[in-house]
């Protein structure tokens, strides 16, 4: 512990400032020391301490620390705001040994941080690094109701006078509903382009199904 105070507990180490861009606290309150403990240990702080008691140095603490922080500043070309406190040992763990772009990785960045239907922008790095698949990391903003309304009256506008159903799916179906009117409060709205796929959150890329079709939609 002596060792570990001396190295993450120091105010006057010159790695003070690279660490506190992605761990939230202060040397003087030894987070750098704890962050590096948890990381090293998987969260198990206790029993790693245990295990390394009667040790005479830190040196697998400080390289598996070192380590975490050098993969995410060579993954991560721009430094942001919200990566301070991320788990990024966790993180490590779960995508170090996956290949990556780092300047692809900052375009994706900046294309998320411009998306303004993003709720959760301290998501976007996970969301980055597994692939863009995740979408609920990122709380994509949903449709607003003045939104909603407009594309219904539109929809159902144009599919009165087709003498079709409101929902594109059922007036392409062949069943009972092909010809339904639905209302508003029976349907949902949709991303026509999936959001995972590009699509955005905007009226261009909405469209109102029955809430039936919407589910099986979100389910494929």
């Amino acid at each position: 512990m002596t060792h570990g105070k001396e190295e993450f507990s120091n105010g006057q180490n010159a790695n003070i400032q690279k660490w506190s861009a992605y761990i939230k606290g202060s040397a003087n309150r030894q987070d750098f020391l704890e962050c590096a403990l948890d990381w090293v240990s998987n969260g198990n702080i206790g029993d790693y301490m245990s295990r390394h008691r009667f040790d005479n140095n830190i040196d697998e603490l400080k390289r598996y620390f070192n380590t975490v922080i050098d993969w995410v500043s060579a993954v991560f070309n721009d430094v942001e705001s919200e990566m301070r406190g991320l788990e990024w040992g966790r993180l490590y763990e779960k995508y170090h040994k996956t290949s990556y772009s780092p300047a692809q990785v900052s375009a994706e960045v900046k294309k998320l941080y411009a998306d303004p239907y993003i709720k959760n922008r301290r998501g976007i790095f996970e969301y980055v690094l597994g692939g863009l698949t995740d979408t609920k990391l990122l709380d994509v903003r949903v449709f607003d109701e003045a939104t909603k309304k407009s594309v219904y009256t539109s929809q159902t506008k144009k599919a009165e006078a087709k003498g079709v159903s409101n929902c594109p799916l059922c007036a392409i179906g062949h069943d009972a509903n092909k010809s339904t009117i639905w209302k508003l409060a029976e349907m949902d709205a949709d991303h026509v382009a999936a959001w995972s796929k590009g699509g955005e959150t905007n009226i261009k890329n909405c469209q109102m199904l029955c809430k039936t079709h919407n589910r099986a939609k979100g389910n494929r």
